[in-house]
């Protein structure tokens, strides 16, 4: 592919390699044309409405409701028009720093004993995560648009590093939404952000994590609809954020896609992603959700454990609701009052899982398990000191179920973990927790 081709950076379609009695792709089918109307799926989802099966929707107050309309038709023509596309794709190769590779976890695969491991490197992005994908995505649109002023909110700080450094890239103004809790846990983060422009606000109300950061942006572009774009940074909210946020991070997928079957010439047979909203792991799945034989597992948050108030795992006890403009899996009580979540990792502590999880959920197609503080902050150790990679606290939780799961897997079969970010961030609250009693306690 040509470096600039923007038939690189964006969704494919491709046809599940035929193989031979041991495996081996016989013959490689990629139909690898540029068209982004085109599904991995044989249902397009979401729906004209907006809905994946039961979940989804557009439940927003009538101001907002004109501007995520005027939204989703900017998105519509966006999409087939060859001009965007191609800015798109040049950002997101010359600016981003796309493709990420696809990395063999040798020690780390030599140590479980089981499956081939390889991390898919987001973390090498730039800004640190895969958020830069979608903030360059949607300040495109928002360009499109004629809007002049940009507003994000975010939980672990890594979709306000990326919203105020496209907004940055593209001049113009910027304000991110931060619970006052995750600013203190994420100082770096806010710095960063701070250091780019943007006016981060902090959110004193209820938990002062990411729900409450959500509500506070919402707010301001109630007010503001006219000149401001919402860059939300996950794929939940009213439709069409589940649909473009999924779309932007596709690209994630794809490359792994192209990249296992150039290294192993055939597919991987278990995916691994952690999951708060659910962004990087819709990206990552999509390119697989037709290949029955390939495994997709979500880790969600455990925090102390799956009791009430002290975890973010919907699907450990959590129910059917409405929050914050979309029909989803969340964790609420018996008066459908939301519960209060906990997780070491800022970016994984939200009530609520994205729709297209949910009906993917319900469907079977992707399992969902869960990993507690206590196993994402010793997988954060693991990877660091195994094959030299601090990943995100976040991150994190995936590697904890590929820790689980990896030696129980023959040893000719292949796992992939998305990476979707580095730890940079998370250092302070990591060290805190896992080197003060260790031996490096000197440099805390």
């Amino acid at each position: 592919f040509d470096h600039r081709s923007a038939s690189r950076y964006w969704p494919q379609t491709f046809l599940t390699p035929k193989r031979d009695s041991i495996g081996r792709v016989a013959h490689r089918q990629e139909n690898r044309h540029t068209s982004f109307m085109s599904s991995t799926t044989e249902k397009v989802l979401p729906d004209s409405s907006g809905h994946f099966g039961a979940y989804g929707g557009m439940f927003v107050p009538e101001t907002l409701m004109t501007a995520l309309q005027d939204l989703d038709q900017e998105y519509q023509s966006a999409r087939k028009d060859p001009a965007f596309r191609k800015e798109l794709a040049d950002l997101l190769g010359d600016f981003c720093g796309r493709p990420t590779p696809l990395y063999l976890a040798e020690r780390l695969t030599a140590k479980l004993g089981g499956a081939k491991i390889y991390l898919k490197r987001e973390d090498l992005l730039h800004t640190g995560a895969h958020k830069i994908n979608n903030a360059i995505g949607q300040i495109l649109l928002a360009r499109r648009m004629g809007k002049t002023r940009i507003i994000a909110e975010t939980g672990a700080g890594q979709h306000g590093v990326a919203t105020a450094t496209a907004a940055a890239r593209f001049g113009m103004e910027c304000v991110i939404y931060m619970g006052a809790v995750d600013m203190e846990r994420q100082a770096l983060n806010v710095a960063r952000m701070r250091f780019l422009g943007a006016k981060v606000v902090g959110v004193t109300a209820g938990q002062a994590t990411l729900k409450e950061a959500i509500n506070e942006a919402m707010r301001d572009w109630v007010t503001n609809v006219r000149s401001t774009y919402y860059i939300l940074g996950s794929a939940l909210g009213s439709h069409p954020y589940p649909m473009i946020v999924r779309d932007f991070h596709r690209v994630i997928g794809d490359e792994t896609r192209r990249q296992i079957l150039q290294r192993e010439e055939r597919l991987p047979d278990h995916l691994v992603a952690c999951v708060g909203g659910g962004s990087n792991a819709i990206g990552f799945f999509y390119a697989f959700l037709n290949d029955e034989g390939v495994k997709l597992t979500g880790v969600e948050a455990g925090g102390d454990g799956i009791v009430r108030g002290r975890h973010a795992a919907r699907f450990q006890g959590g129910k059917l609701g409405v929050l914050q403009g979309t029909k989803t899996w969340l964790l609420a009580d018996a008066d459908g009052q939301i519960e209060l979540t906990h997780s070491v990792s800022a970016g994984l502590d939200y009530a609520a899982i994205g729709p297209e999880h949910s009906y993917y959920r319900d469907s079977g197609r992707i399992d969902y398990d869960y990993a507690t503080d206590k196993e994402a902050l010793s997988a954060f150790r693991e990877l660091s000191e195994v094959e030299g990679i601090i990943p995100a606290l976040e991150t994190a939780h995936a590697i904890a179920h590929v820790i689980k799961v990896a030696p129980t897997m023959p040893r000719d079969s292949i796992l992939i973990a998305n990476l979707s970010g580095r730890g940079d961030k998370d250092v302070q609250q990591a060290a805190e927790s896992l080197l003060c009693s260790g031996p490096l306690r000197s440099i805390v």
